[in-house]
């Protein structure tokens, strides 16, 4: 009893069996995440990809559509999400440091910040849909020479927008298991891993959006 005392005050008390040292450990999360991210940036890159070749080849249907796109509402959430990965920085800060409020109340914050970005995006949808903009058979657009071309900008906003957004509730499921396992003091300045790991999974979220918000937002500007 006494060995195990002593190995869990080294190693901390969520050093797996499989694992030598909580280095060993670290690392292999750390690059089983970044794997993980690298297959979600292929994911995202075919949608990117097909945004750029349908908009070179319909420009000017594509530039048509900006004045039906809310730049404000996009940079409102884009300054949302920037907030989030300040508070989910802090949040790794505060489990680095064994912190248990603050991890709390950083996680809260990251979340509240997170629901707001969604809130903001079901307006923005409900508009669209008020609109008839969203493809399908009750779609209209004015310009009747560019509907069929502005129907797959939508298509790819919708698309795009939509998987972010899957990605944000998955984040918010992933910070609430991490607000549960904080508020029991599961993480020490010795064990933080799951911290680390999920931060790295939002700030992907969020640099995604980082790019979606000009390609979508602001396209017509320079037309």
């Amino acid at each position: 009893m006494a060995v195990d005392t002593n190995l869990e005050e080294i190693h901390g008390p969520e050093l797996r069996h499989h694992f030598e040292t909580p280095d060993q450990q670290v690392e292999t999360s750390t690059i089983g995440m970044w794997t993980f991210l690298v297959t979600e940036i292929m994911f995202f890159s075919g949608m990117f990809a097909a945004y750029a070749i349908f908009r070179s080849l319909y420009h000017d249907a594509f530039a048509s559509t900006s004045k039906y796109m809310d730049v404000v509402v996009g940079a409102i959430n884009t300054a949302v999400l920037i907030c989030s990965s300040f508070t989910m920085v802090m949040a790794v800060r505060a489990a680095r440091l064994g912190m248990r409020n603050m991890i709390v109340l950083f996680l809260i914050l990251t979340m509240l910040l997170g629901l707001v970005f969604l809130g903001v995006k079901a307006y923005e949808y409900h508009h669209k849909w008020v609109e008839h903009l969203v493809p399908g058979f009750n779609f209209h657009y004015e310009e009747a020479k560019y509907e069929r071309h502005a129907a797959i900008f939508f298509f790819l906003y919708f698309m795009m927008t939509g998987m972010h957004a899957m990605h944000m509730v998955v984040g918010e499921g992933l910070l609430a298991t991490l607000l549960v396992m904080a508020w029991r003091g599961r993480f020490t300045a010795k064990w933080n891993t799951p911290v680390d790991m999920i931060g790295l999974y939002w700030h992907f979220v969020d640099i995604i959006w980082i790019f979606l918000f000009p390609l979508l937002y602001l396209i017509g500007q320079r037309a």
